[in-house]
């Protein structure tokens, strides 16, 4: 585990490198809470009267968030993507904290507890995340790894602070383009919902030198059109940018003459196989005062969920439907990677409440959990895979759960991860069965 840390210790003094250590490390084995005093405690420190110097690497201690994610990215990529496509997902997360020093706070959309029928508002942080999905060979199944986070204030702090308000679709286009100038020739592909499908962002992606591949969501009543026709030797005025309308995605998901492909998707949406049909060609998208968009669209019905129809746009005039619809499908690792950073890591129990702690706190906790899974992935890859069963519920490859289990294993049995002396020398005979419940209990408690 040092050796896998050793990359990060150029970002920081050597002082804060040492504290850094401990705070990763208790934050690992705390359960609950995630804050500093838990850490201390997880690790043995709880008497240490020097705690606040462990509070000044979040809120006073100069090192990158940036850079770090740079290096984090660059570990998960020769891990586990070291060749073809670097796929990324971009979505946003919202953690809920309420108080009057938390400034940059809004009130947003609650996606955990609204539903069609109702709508429920929260004040929080809203935070836009960049992730790797990568399969995870020993789980034998897509990870959404988080490596980038920034927060994304809220239009009334914008104001107060005098600062321009950037929408979701400037901070995407933002972190897409960094990872861009981090990898200038690797293939990267992103993905995210319908709220990131602009054409002001597309637009962007696809004028890039090596262009970034965007696949989302289009609307079935989109305004798409054909490729502007070609000029004429001395025609006069500004080229063309659309040809002829074409009919509404909706229409042609409708028309009988529409021709639909049958193909089998092996991983739809974590199940094994799915049989979908679909309807692919190229258009341009276009919208007054706004680029021009030239794209392939996807349509895809599922027979088995009473025909529904979705419509996906990808960039790339060029790439497979199938390939476009695996890529996006797997988007929905996103949304069970920020559940298990809220079950598992402690994500929105943190207290500070300075600016730059606040700026550092959530994107760490989300980041550990791909530090978790690249802890566990040089032991699963070399020993057997550690499961957790039960008579009740059966599986077969590991989960968060069991990777988390691993690495607190790994730091229970090293005797200098904690600091405390023993005040008793009497040895105290326990006996091996209890001793390894304590410890599987410990281990995955959350």
């Amino acid at each position: 585990m040092i050796q896998a840390l050793a990359p990060f210790a150029p970002l920081f003094s050597k002082r804060v490198w040492a504290h850094v250590q401990v705070l990763l490390a208790g934050t690992i084995l705390a359960p609950g809470k995630r804050t500093v005093t838990s850490a201390l405690r997880a690790v043995g420190l709880e008497e240490e009267r020097q705690f606040c110097r462990y509070h000044r690497v979040l809120n006073r201690a100069a090192w990158s968030g940036k850079e770090a994610a740079r290096v984090l990215l660059g570990l998960l990529v020769e891990a586990l993507v070291p060749d073809g496509p670097l796929v990324l997902g971009v979505d946003e997360t919202l953690e809920r904290r309420r108080g009057k020093k938390i400034a940059a706070k809004g009130v947003y959309r609650d996606p955990l507890r609204s539903t069609r029928e109702r709508f429920v508002k929260t004040s929080g942080l809203r935070w836009i995340c960049v992730v790797l999905l990568a399969e995870v060979t020993w789980a034998s199944r897509v990870w959404a790894l988080p490596f980038l986070s920034v927060l994304a204030h809220s239009e009334r702090y914008a104001k107060e602070q005098g600062k321009r308000h950037k929408k979701l679709t400037d901070w995407a286009w933002q972190l897409l383009l960094l990872v861009r100038r981090w990898y200038p020739e690797r293939e990267i592909v992103a993905v995210a919902d319908r709220t990131y499908a602009s054409l002001k962002l597309l637009d962007r992606c696809r004028r890039l030198r090596n262009p970034i591949t965007f696949i989302t969501r289009l609307r079935l009543d989109a305004a798409l059109y054909e490729p502007a026709p070609p000029r004429h030797p001395g025609q006069m005025g500004r080229p063309r940018l659309k040809g002829e309308r074409l009919p509404n995605l909706s229409a042609v998901a409708e028309d009988p003459s529409t021709v639909w492909r049958t193909i089998t998707l092996t991983n739809w949406y974590g199940k094994e196989k799915r049989l979908v049909e679909v309807v692919s060609d190229t258009a341009v998208w276009h919208s007054t005062g706004l680029p021009a968009v030239p794209l392939r669209w996807v349509l895809i019905r599922d027979p088995q969920a009473e025909f529904r129809t979705q419509a996906l746009l990808c960039t790339d005039l060029r790439a497979d439907p199938k390939r476009i619809i695996s890529w996006f499908v797997m988007r929905w690792q996103m949304e069970v990677t920020f559940q298990e950073v809220r079950q598992r890591l402690g994500f929105e129990t943190q207290r500070h409440w300075s600016e730059r702690a606040i700026q550092r706190t959530a994107p760490a906790l989300l980041a550990l959990f791909s530090v978790v899974t690249l802890f566990a992935h040089q032991h699963m890859t070399k020993s057997a895979q550690t499961v957790r069963r039960t008579a009740w519920y059966r599986k077969s490859y590991p989960t968060f759960s069991d990777a988390l289990a691993l690495v607190r294993k790994e730091l229970w049995a090293q005797e200098e991860t904690f600091c405390g002396s023993l005040r008793e020398a009497d040895t105290l005979k326990v006996p091996r069965q209890f001793v390894e419940r304590l410890t599987d209990a410990l281990c995955y408690a959350a």
